[in-house]
């Protein structure tokens, strides 16, 4: 008889980072919360992401019940990526992330430029 067991964590931030960390997973989740995508809408709208690190993190966000794939039987197949319940509850966590980024991305800019720098002058 198969028996789970549930993964233990340190920390409430630890299983948050589990679930919506990761590469893209944070960026997947915020494109849906703007509603369904597509694969191929997805990849673009992260750009940068190749196929098999997107259907990864799609597979786990899936797996974690965040995210719900729903196929159709048309030629060519369709196959449409939406958050779930579950998945919708993230959206403060998301919202929070892009107000942050909004606040500090000229900061984080200039932060870059000053170590870009200091490396270069290093030489």
């Amino acid at each position: 008889m198969k028996t789970e067991t549930k993964t233990q964590y340190r920390c409430a931030v630890e299983a948050t980072v589990k679930v919506a960390g990761g590469k893209w997973k944070a960026l997947i989740i915020y494109y849906l919360l703007s509603g369904t995508k597509r694969f191929g809408e997805l990849g673009k709208l992260i750009g940068g992401v190749t196929q098999r690190s997107l259907t990864l993190q799609l597979r786990e966000l899936e797996a974690d019940g965040i995210i719900s794939r729903e196929i159709f039987a048309e030629v060519p197949p369709r196959v449409e990526y939406s958050l779930t319940p579950f998945g919708l509850t993230l959206a403060p966590v998301l919202e929070a992330m892009k107000l942050w980024g909004d606040n500090y991305i000229d900061h984080l800019e200039i932060e870059k430029q000053c170590a870009d720098q200091s490396a270069g002058n290093a030489r």
